[in-house]
């Protein structure tokens, strides 16, 4: 399974290759995945019915992974290192990385400037 990061998510919605392609790949193969996180920053971001309904078509497939207490754990082991080396990546990047790797799930995403930063995560390109 791989986990579905949502600026790859915001690309397909808009219709943009290749992330549109790498997500009905996943979705056919049944390995992709998303989480909390990424729907609550893509509800968040739906600025009309129409937008929301389509996030809601491209989330139904999708199996969402929640930010429980393991995810948590690794979230603030996270920030606590990357912010003591100078090098902070944003509330929700530190969320989502800690639900990658406290699954063990290899991160699919374009903003690698972010991710790169944090020490054990497997990262995919599209």
């Amino acid at each position: 399974m791989i986990l579905a990061d949502t600026d790859v998510l915001i690309d397909a919605l808009r219709g943009r290759d290749p992330s549109r392609a790498r997500i009905e790949e996943g979705l056919r193969q049944d390995g992709l995945a998303t989480t909390t996180i990424t729907a609550f920053e893509l509800g968040s971001g739906a600025r009309n019915d129409r937008q929301a309904g389509a996030i809601a078509d491209l989330l139904a497939p999708m199996r969402v992974i929640p930010f429980d207490l393991d995810a948590a754990e690794a979230a603030a082991d996270i920030r606590q290192r990357l912010e003591r080396s100078g090098e902070p990546i944003g509330m929700a990047d530190y969320l989502i990385a800690g639900i990658a790797i406290s699954r063990s799930l290899p991160l699919l995403t374009r903003n690698r400037k972010h991710f790169d930063r944090v020490p054990g995560l497997r990262l995919v390109d599209l």
